[in-house]
């Protein structure tokens, strides 16, 4: 009987509904299915990339998609964990007992988690977008000052 966990809600409808990159998809499964109950990970994206059949790149986005919309978080090198919502545990008990520690707003039954995913993708994109104007601006520049 140990291997059987339990998880307080079925979040998967809400989950479909983020439109995550497909790795994504693909390492939140693996990561849930090799998670500590109470949703402590503790892998290399390395063995994540190998065991996928992915890039390390590719996983390193999936990471950060996940990371956007607040399904998992990096806590160190090689350790993730799951949100409360997603994550399995020992009992029933545990597993309501994590929800409801959660702040109501974080929670993946909040009206506007959708919106806060795509809110939250939105701007990193617009911050890649001004380093990337940042270095071609630099470029530029330096490049001006080797034609003077």
């Amino acid at each position: 009987m140990s291997g059987l966990h339990f998880a307080a809600v079925n979040a998967e409808g809400i989950v479909a509904d983020l439109d995550l990159l497909p790795a994504a998809y693909r390492v939140l499964l693996k990561l849930r299915a090799h998670s500590e109950p109470g949703g402590r990970i503790e892998i290399d994206q390395g063995t994540i990339a190998q065991m996928l059949g992915l890039s390390r790149t590719a996983v390193n986005a999936a990471l950060r998609d996940l990371d956007l919309a607040q399904l998992v978080k990096k806590q160190r090198a090689g350790v993730y964990q799951l949100n409360p919502m997603l994550a399995a545990y020992a009992s029933p008990e545990d597993a309501i007992a994590a929800v409801k520690a959660m702040p109501k707003n974080e929670r993946l039954n909040a009206t506007d988690f959708v919106d806060r995913y795509r809110r939250a993708v939105t701007a990193y994109q617009d911050q890649l977008a001004e380093k990337r104007r940042r270095r071609e601006d630099a470029k530029r520049r330096q490049n001006l000052k080797a034609v003077s």
